[in-house]
C-alpha cells in the first residue's frame, strides 16, 4: 500500500517559469529551456509511489535535483506543476495551516546540517517540535526521553547540544524527528557531513532503528553504496530527471543507461546480487519413487549431464545423485536411486547473497541448490560459474567459453 505517490512532478527555478513549462512539454531539453528563457529545471515529471514502512533513497550527483525534489515533497519548495499525495490528500492544494500540521505530524525532516538549536539542551531541543504543537511540558519531556533513549543518547539529556561530536549532534536531529512520530521521515544528506567511521555507524544505527520503527523513510544521497546499504528501493536521478527505480539488485543486475552503469560497475556485488538472480529455474531432476534408476539414467543420457539433483514427487529437495553411483547401485540390483542419493547438501534460499554461497562451493565443488524456505521444494540451482561470474565480475563467455544454455553442465 502506497502512502506516497509524486505525480508528474517538475520544479522550475527562474522568473519565465510559465514558458520554460510550456517548452518542457513541448519537449526542449534543460540546456534549451535555460539558454531560451534563463530559468533552471530543477526537477523533471517525477512519478513514483512509495510504500509505507519502505525506505526509499534518492540517490545523484552535486546537482542532479535530488534535495530540490526532497524539498518539494513536504513544500519547503513550492513544485511548479504536479501533485504530491499522502495518505490520498492532495498536499500541493493544502493552505499555510493545513500545510503546517503536515510536517509537524505526518513528515518530519532531518538535514544534513543538523539545524539543532545551540542555547538549548539536548532535551529541549528534541522537544522542540512538541513545545510548537503545544503539547504539556511534562508530557513532551517523556516522549523526548524516549527517542534520547532510542537513538543512544541517554545521559546527554542536560548537555548543551554545541558540546557534542558531530555524529551526537545528529543523533538529536534524528530524535527530535521522531519525537513527533511522523508517518514519513524525509533525510537530507544526513550523514554527509560525518567522518566516515562515524557514518557508517549512523548507517548501522539507522538500520537497527528502522527494523523497530518500520517508519516510511525518505533518504536523500550522492553516494551509491550508502544507498545501496540502506534503500529497499532506489531512485538514480540525472539532470533532474529520474533515470531508474528499483532495488539494489534490479539496478546492479539490470542497469537502464550506461549512466547508471557507470555508477554500479565498482560496487561490490557479492554482498548484494542474492540467488533469485543467477539460479537456473528448471533445472533435470531425478524424482525418487518414479524415476528410479533406470529413469535417472536416461534422464542423464539424455541431457548429457552426470550429476541431478534429486527431488521427493512434490519437489522436496533431498540431495544429488551422480552417475557412478546410480551405475554402482544398478550393478547391485537396485531399483531405486534411495541409495545413490548424497543428502549432505548445503542449501541456500532466493534471498541467500553470492558472498553466503561461495563457501559452499569452494567445500564441496557442487552447485547450489535453491529451496523454499517453509516447503524445501527446489527452486532452481545456482552453478559455481554463474558464482565466479558475479565475484570476479568477467563474463560467462570469457569463463567457459560456451553459451548460457549449458548452465546445468556445471552442477559438479
Amino acid at each position: 500500500m502506497s502512502i506516497l505517490k509524486i505525480e508528474d512532478l517538475t520544479l522550475i527555478f527562474g522568473k519565465e517559469k510559465e514558458e520554460a513549462l510550456s517548452l518542457l512539454k513541448k519537449g526542449s531539453t534543460k540546456a534549451e529551456i535555460l539558454k531560451e528563457t534563463g530559468c533552471t529545471v530543477a526537477v523533471k515529471n517525477a512519478a513514483f509511489e512509495i510504500e509505507k514502512g519502505e525506505f526509499f533513497v534518492i540517490m545523484g550527483l552535486s546537482g542532479s535535483g535530488k534535495s530540490s525534489l526532497l524539498r518539494c515533497l513536504n513544500r519547503l519548495i513550492e513544485p511548479t506543476s504536479g501533485n504530491v499525495i499522502l495518505n490520498e490528500v492532495n498536499i500541493t492544494s493544502l493552505g499555510d495551516k493545513e500545510l503546517q500540521n503536515v510536517r509537524r505530524k505526518e513528515m518530519a525532516m532531518v538535514f544534513q546540517k543538523f539545524g539543532l538549536l545551540p542555547h538549548r539542551t539536548v532535551l529541549e531541543n528534541v522537544a522542540f517540535g512538541l513545545e510548537l504543537q503545544d503539547i504539556p511540558e511534562k508530557e513532551r519531556e517523556e516522549k523526548a526521553k524516549k527517542v534520547i533513549e532510542l537513538v543512544s543518547l541517554q545521559g546527554y539529556e542536560n548537555q548543551p547540544t554545541a558540546a557534542l561530536s558531530g555524529g551526537m549532534q545528529q543523533r538529536v536531529g534524528l530524535a527530535r524527528a521522531l519525537a513527533n512520530e511522523p508517518e514519513i521521515l524525509l533525510m537530507d544528506e544526513a550523514f554527509s557531513a560525518l567522518d566516515p567511521l562515524i557514518r557508517t555507524q549512523m548507517q548501522d544505527e539507522l538500520i537497527d532503528l528502522q527494523k523497530t520503527m518500520h517508519k516510511t523513510i525518505v533518504f536523500i544521497t550522492h553516494d551509491l553504496d550508502e544507498a545501496i546499504r540502506l534503500g529497499d528501493r532506489i531512485a538514480i536521478m540525472k539532470d533532474g530527471e529520474i533515470i531508474q527505480i528499483g532495488t539494489p539488485e534490479e539496478i546492479l543486475t539490470n542497469p537502464a543507461t550506461d549512466y547508471v552503469s557507470s555508477f554500479v560497475e565498482k560496487v561490490d556485488r557479492k554482498s548484494i546480487i542474492t540467488a533469485a538472480s543467477l539460479m537456473f529455474e528448471k533445472p533435470t531432476v531425478a524424482i525418487f519413487r518414479k524415476d528410479g534408476v533406470e529413469g535417472t539414467l536416461r534422464k542423464m543420457r539424455s541431457s548429457g549431464l552426470t550429476a541431478l539433483p534429486a527431488v521427493s514427487t512434490d519437489k522436496e529437495f533431498l540431495g544429488f545423485v551422480y552417475l557412478k553411483d546410480i551405475l554402482e547401485i544398478k550393478a547391485k540390483g537396485h531399483h531405486t536411486i534411495e541409495a545413490a542419493i548424497i543428502t549432505d547438501i548445503p542449501v541456500a534460499y532466493p534471498e541467500t547473497t553470492v558472498e553466503t554461497m561461495l563457501p559452499f562451493i569452494a567445500e564441496n565443488g557442487r552447485a547450489v541448490p535453491i529451496i523454499d524456505k517453509d516447503t524445501r521444494k527446489l527452486l532452481g540451482i545456482v552453478a559455481q560459474t554463474s558464482l565466479l561470474i558475479e565475484t570476479t565480475g568477467t563474463s560467462w563467455e570469457n569463463i567457459t567459453g560456451n553459451s548460457i544454455d549449458n548452465l546445468q553442465n556445471e552442477i559438479i
